[in-house]
Parts: structure tokens; sequence; C-alpha cells
């Protein structure tokens, strides 16, 4: 059961993340955050695509990376990426929503490894992307 301060705490890292100035600039919106896990979407738009006609992979990682970045401070201690490798799947054109999906695989005292996932609206994998944080021992809010 989680504690009305660690769920307040949640609830302020959660307000601090959706303030984020280059995701909003993306248009990423984050959906949800849990201890170790979080959801951000994004429908791309035509000023988002790369010469081939389809979503630019830095958008795409950066999609991954706002979910990876909530699901790794979500636990109200100062995480910053040490990698984020990403494979990508399935082109994506424009209008299309994608939906990340972070997930923490190993939880460390130091370091923490997630799982993020991109798909398509209609649940078509995007790409698959592997982070690891360091861990501070500073609180985000």
């Amino acid at each position: 059961m989680v504690s009305s301060s660690e769920h307040s705490a949640i609830e302020r890292v959660f307000e601090k993340v959706r303030r984020d100035p280059y995701a909003n600039t993306l248009g990423i919106e984050v959906l949800e955050i849990r201890e170790g896990y979080a959801k951000a979407s994004l429908t791309v738009g035509e000023n988002m695509l790369n010469f081939h006609g389809v979503a630019h992979g830095g958008l795409i990682a950066s999609l991954a990376d706002v979910a990876f970045a909530a699901a790794s401070n979500s636990r109200n201690r100062k995480a910053v990426a040490l990698a984020l490798n990403i494979s990508y799947r399935r082109p994506v054109k424009a209008g299309e929503t994608l939906v990340a999906e972070a997930f923490e695989e190993s939880l460390g005292e130091r370091t923490a490894l997630y799982r993020i996932v991109v798909k398509s609206s209609r649940g078509e994998l995007v790409a698959c992307c592997q982070g690891l944080v360091y861990r501070t021992e500073e609180a985000v809010v």
C-alpha cells in the first residue's frame, strides 16, 4: 500500500514531468506515472517527418526518453540517463498517435534498468528501447 506522503510525492513528480519544456514543445503528453512505470503519447505532425515522409527517428526516441525519464524518476530520487538504446521496427506516418510505456526491469541502489516499448494506437510495435540510469541521492521534488 502506498502512504499518503508517497502518493503526494508521485503526484508532484508527475506534475514536474508534465511541465518538461522539451516534451511540451514536441506535443508529448505524459499520461501516467506509477513507481517504476510511465506512459506517454504523441501524435505525429507533418513537421515531424524526415525526408522519407515518415516520423523522424529522433522524435520516436524523444517520446521513449520522456517515458523513460518519468519512470526512472517516479520514486522521487533524481535519476539521470547513462544510456538509451533503441531499435526501430515500423515506420510511422503523420497523423498517427504513438504510445510509449517504460517498465522498470531492475532497480539497484545506484543504477536502474528500464525497458521502453513504443507502439502505434493500433498496437503495432514501432520501437523497443533499453535505458540505464544513474540514481542520485537528491529528491526530484
